[in-house]
Formats: C-alpha cells, structure tokens, sequence
C-alpha cells in the first residue's frame, strides 16, 4: 500500500485501517463534547444524514489539506447554509477539530509530530475560511 506524503491524508488512512466506518465514533464524540448537537439530527433517516455529511466533510478537508481543486469551497457553502440553521460558526468548525481528535485516539502511537501539525495548521485554516477568527 502506498502511504500518502499529505499528513492529513495519511491519518485518514491510518484510520481507515483500524476503523471501518468513523460515523458513530465521530458523532458520539460530538454529542458528548457539544450534547445540543443531538437535537440538530432528526432520529428518522438520522444515520443516513451523518454519514453522508461526514463523507463530505471528509472530501472537503482532503481537499483543503492537498490540491484544493474546489471540493474544499464545501465548507465556505456550509458555513453560510449552517449559519441559516442557527449553528454558530464556532460549533460548525468544532466538527473539524472533532474529527481530528477522532482521529488522534484511533491512530495512538501512529500519530506523528507532522500529522499533528498538519492537521493544527488545517484547522487554523478552516477558523479563518468560516470567519471564526479576526
């Protein structure tokens, strides 16, 4: 298997290895870390509406992190659909940092300097493209 030379890339990857599906564990790490979340999702179709925004979430930050051959603009998008909703821009990019910390616990020993830095860099990227930072 060829590793990816993007740290952000790798730790998806690495992840993937160990985990099948990140939907559930990414989502209870965000309804425990931000519980007013859990109302946000209807029960009905509710796995279905998550794992979908997560794959996207996913393109865009793989995208951001590497090329940006536009699936990162996403995340311009659902920042002004989320702030319709009432979501806060802060609690919109929390679903970033969530997803990073996922990540972190999954890969343990395996996550470096360099994909820790990478994803801090990311991150700070994704305040200022959400307007969360002056």
């Amino acid at each position: 298997m060829n590793m990816p030379s993007n740290p952000v890339e790798l730790s998806f990857e690495l992840a993937a290895s160990r985990c099948a599906d990140l939907t559930p564990i990414v989502y209870q790490r965000l309804f425990d870390e931000h519980p007013e979340t859990q109302a946000m999702f209807r029960s009905e179709g509710g796995d279905l509406v998550k794992g979908s925004m997560l794959a996207l979430t996913i393109e865009a930050i793989l995208d951001f992190a590497g090329e940006r051959r536009g699936h990162f603009r996403l995340i311009a998008c659902e920042v002004a659909s989320h702030d319709a909703y009432g979501t806060s821009r802060q609690l919109f990019t929390a679903f970033f940092t969530i997803i990073r910390d996922t990540l972190r616990d999954l890969l343990g020993d395996e996550w470096s300097i360099e994909i820790a830095q990478a994803w801090d860099k990311l991150l700070v990227d994704i305040d200022a493209l959400a307007g969360t930072t002056a």
